[in-house]
């Protein structure tokens, strides 16, 4: 998976902030440890999933300034069995019982992240829908969960407030009507990608009319989607959202809309289950 310029420097920083966090003025406990200690750790999964977060790990590693390896078993993106070796790390014990929970708690949220959204991305195949993420993200951690997502088969919708335009109750009220909000969008960012949110019908007709991109249904019944695919015939790509599960996520996809947006991909995460064990 490819790793961003922004994503790598979010990456440093991310870590550096967690160690900071962890180790504070130092590990007490890990000084009870004798300095030329060697050990071994091994990091399994005790759940089925998806792995994701090497990057990560390796960071860490780096940011501790070599003072341990890592060899990684498997890859980001990759499905997991229970009680799977992901990665082992060989180097000074004082470091790896420092390090520990810092790279497990990167590695069980973003692995926790790309489990969910691959459930998800698995109850689309066939159906020519694209699942897509949401800004519904833990603060500072927004590039991560959104790599997290591509590693699980999903996509990324827009990353911020700043490389799409999403046009929305209160923006419309702003600007008086839907067709007045697209037409300031585009004489404002004339790059940008234009989308619309609409809770009705009516509102759909109004932003395909003002030439819309794509346009958010949401909230839509399934009933109410039909009638929208069949009303925007091609005219403009048609997003499903809203309080979308795994229950009705591949009815919903059968409508014919282009793409569904879950925020429980980012928002209702489970971390996976992990484990390190440590050998000297």
């Amino acid at each position: 998976m490819d790793i961003s310029k922004a994503l790598r420097a979010r990456i440093e920083t991310g870590v550096a902030d967690a160690l900071a966090e962890d180790i504070g003025t130092g590990d007490v406990s890990a000084d009870l440890m004798p300095p030329a200690t060697e050990a071994r750790g091994v990091v399994t999964t005790r759940q089925a999933g998806v792995f994701c977060g090497r990057p990560w790990v390796e960071e860490v590693a780096r940011q501790m300034g070599g003072a341990f390896m890592v060899d990684c078993q498997v890859e980001d993106g990759a499905d997991l069995k229970a009680g799977q070796t992901l990665f082992e790390l060989h180097g000074q014990a004082r470091a790896l019982l420092t390090a520990e929970r810092t790279i497990l708690n990167f590695v069980q949220l973003l692995s926790g992240t790309a489990t969910r959204t691959r459930r998800f991305a698995r109850l689309l195949e066939g159906t020519g829908c694209q699942l897509l993420d949401t800004r519904k993200t833990l603060p500072g951690l927004r590039l991560a969960q959104k790599y997290a997502v591509r590693c699980g088969g999903g996509a990324n919708h827009r990353l911020g407030l700043h490389d799409a335009y999403l046009i929305k109750e209160n923006h419309i009220a702003a600007a008086g009507s839907i067709s007045a909000a697209v037409t300031q969008a585009r004489t404002g960012q004339p790059g940008l990608m234009v989308e619309v949110e609409v809770e009705c019908l009516s509102e759909l007709a109004e932003a395909i009319a003002a030439g819309a991109d794509t346009i958010m249904l949401d909230n839509f019944s399934i009933a109410e989607t039909r009638h929208a695919v069949a009303a925007a015939r091609g005219r403009a790509r048609l997003e499903a959202s809203g309080g979308i599960d795994e229950s009705h996520i591949r009815a919903i996809a059968e409508t014919g809309v282009n793409c569904i947006s879950v925020g429980a991909l980012t928002k209702d995460v489970t971390p996976l289950d992990l484990s390190m064990r440590l050998s000297l």
